[in-house]
This record gives C-alpha cells, sequence and structure tokens, in this order.
C-alpha cells in the first residue's frame, strides 16, 4: 500500500508540473505549417480549416471518455437504486 502511494504521489506531481509549466510547442509539421501560413498570406481559408479539423481530432478522445464515464455513472446509479452493491 505504501508504494501505491508513492507511485501515485509521483504520478500526481507529474501531471501538476506539466499542466503548470506551459511550454510552445509547434502543432504542426514544417510543410504543413509553411503552406497555411502561405495560404493565409494569400487571402485564403484553408490555414483555418487546418486548424478546426485539428481542434476536432483533438475533441474526439475527451467526448469518448465523458460518454463512457456517464454510461458508467448511469448504471451504477441504477445498480444502486436497486440496493444491489457494486464491488
Amino acid at each position: 500500500m505504501k508504494r501505491f502511494k508513492y507511485i501515485l504521489t509521483l504520478i500526481i506531481l507529474a501531471f501538476s508540473l506539466q499542466i503548470s509549466l506551459p511550454s510552445m510547442v509547434q502543432a504542426q509539421c514544417p510543410m504543413c505549417r509553411m503552406s497555411a501560413e502561405s495560404n493565409l498570406k494569400a487571402g485564403g481559408s484553408h490555414g483555418k480549416g487546418l486548424n478546426t479539423g485539428i481542434l476536432m481530432l483533438l475533441s474526439l478522445p475527451y467526448v469518448m471518455v465523458g460518454g463512457i464515464g456517464y454510461v458508467w455513472y448511469r448504471n451504477r446509479k441504477k445498480h444502486n437504486e436497486l440496493g444491489q452493491e457494486i464491488v
């Protein structure tokens, strides 16, 4: 149990440091970035669409985990209302 607490503390510390110390990162490859920038400078809108697509792809895992969490919560609540203990 002591080892579990130690590992959990390290994970929480690493996660806290990662969130609290933001760093500048480039989310696109250099070729895609240059293409999007040159398109935006020329008056196009493909760069905005590329960034929107990246954000949509980023949101999918969060939506899936949230949906699974909601279904789990709803099913657990039903079992508790019926007086059944979930182990």
